[in-house]
């Protein structure tokens, strides 16, 4: 399973509106019931779950990056959304500085090794310095998947 898999251009959100690390997650959750990735019963209790791990500690991993996740017992697959902050967004991240990049990510529960090969196939795909420059320099939603499936992560 790749990230560009997962993704879509519905599944982007290239300018977020969000400031804060809790308006970016209900963003980007609204994002996915929007599209049909997460039944809106199931919202709160994904909401809770992303909050709960926040509250454990930032997924704001440095270098602009954030990768909120969590296991929801709504979900058949893994789920995923991007979102972009161009003006970035505090997540308290591990660096201090703002979040530009984030992938949301919600694993079936009990699938635990889906959800580590997830969390480490976007953490090395961000890593790479080159496709960070070119996630922030994509006009639209249509040219940030481009650079995902190039990439191919």
């Amino acid at each position: 399973m790749t990230l560009a898999s997962l993704l879509s251009e519905e599944l982007i959100i290239p300018e977020m509106v969000a400031t804060d690390r809790w308006q970016a997650i209900e963003e980007i959750v609204n994002r996915l019931v929007e599209e049909g990735q997460l039944d809106i019963a199931h919202r709160d209790e994904a909401i809770a779950s992303l909050r709960h791990r926040e509250e454990t500690m930032s997924t704001g991993i440095g270098f602009g990056i954030a990768i909120p996740h969590a296991s929801c017992d709504a979900l058949s697959k893994v789920t995923a959304c991007f979102g972009r902050s161009k003006i970035g967004i505090d997540f308290e991240s591990l660096d201090g500085k703002p979040v530009h990049f984030i992938v949301l990510f919600l694993v079936p529960k009990d699938q635990f090794q889906t959800h580590l090969r997830t969390l480490a196939a976007i953490a090395k795909f961000l890593n790479d310095p080159s496709v960070r420059s070119e996630l922030g320099e994509a006009g639209d939603a249509k040219t940030i998947l481009s650079v995902f499936d190039r990439k191919r992560t």
